[in-house]
């Protein structure tokens, strides 16, 4: 059932990203994680006293991939529609099916996007971070979003318009040809979550999934519950139980008080299946630059 969620997700191509519009209490489809633990998922509005001035999105400017690889005229167009805004872990950006209104530029903050099943389980297919961009296919007219994006890690986002984004786009061919090779990223990403899904051990899994939130996150101290990281690779938590105590009696990670701090990445990258790899390679092939 996993299996078929994630690959209806990738033959939807995977584009994220919807309105602020606001979450009822009732909400079914926000995935068990958020409603046991942390109650119904309320989205985090962007309240004008919150947002960064002028300074911080110079320094965004370097600290996300896509919008470092512009030019200053290219940047100059966008720059009038981006407000840099933090984030806290657990924020809700945006429902599936529901229209978008923003899109995200993720500095320090990891964004992850879940397909939610009617069962109220949920699972990831892509995760996003400082090097790339949650919901661009809204300045390519896809305006509808087919995940939820959660904020996987707090930190900071830098937040555009729609208007302002197509706006620019549409005025920058490199602009315009970053977003669609991100969305290509995004798709293939999710592709390779389909196949780990149907064909990795739980561990190699968990190990892929560490290091790409180790990369983006850029910290080896990680603070996520085994019942979260159970939701993210849609298995049981006894499974991610076992497979944690294995990685730590072997020196790979320490957990604690629902942190995991790893602690020899070598092993891991050994540990891990080939997906970890190989979506470093379709952001190296089609960015022109890794995730670090």
């Amino acid at each position: 059932m996993v299996c078929r969620a994630i690959l209806k997700y990738v033959l939807e191509c995977c584009l994220s990203g919807t309105g602020h519009s606001e979450i009822k209490a009732g909400y079914v489809g926000c995935g068990s994680y958020y409603a046991r633990t942390i109650g119904y998922p309320v989205r985090q509005p962007i309240a004008e006293s919150s947002l960064r001035s002028r300074p911080f999105l110079e320094s965004a400017k370097m600290k996300n991939l896509l919008l470092g690889q512009l030019g200053q005229d290219d940047f100059s167009r966008l720059e009038p529609y981006l407000k840099t805004m933090p984030f806290t872990q657990h924020s809700v950006l945006f429902e599936a099916e529901r229209e978008i209104e923003h899109v995200y530029f993720p500095t320090t903050a990891v964004v992850s996007l879940v397909v939610t099943l009617e069962s109220g389980d949920m699972v990831e297919a892509a995760m996003v971070g400082s090097d790339g961009v949650v919901g661009a296919s809204a300045a390519l007219d896809g305006r509808i979003s087919l995940s939820l994006g959660v904020v996987q890690l707090g930190g900071d986002i830098v937040v555009c318009s729609i208007e302002g984004l197509k706006s620019a786009a549409l005025q920058s061919p490199k602009l315009l040809s970053l977003l669609i090779r991100h969305e290509q990223t995004v798709y293939a990403q999710a592709q390779q979550s389909a196949a780990c899904f149907a064909s990795h051990h739980v561990q190699a899994r968990l190990c892929r999934w560490l290091l790409r939130a180790r990369d983006l996150a850029g910290t080896d101290t990680l603070p996520f519950t085994q019942e979260y990281l159970a939701e993210m690779l849609g298995v049981r938590r006894t499974s991610v139980t076992v497979v944690a105590h294995t990685l730590q009696s072997a020196g790979l990670i320490k957990y604690a008080r629902g942190k995991i701090q790893i602690r020899d990445v070598e092993a891991l990258q050994d540990g891990a299946c080939e997906c970890y790899g190989s979506v470093k390679r379709h952001y190296a092939r089609l960015l022109g630059k890794p995730a670090k």
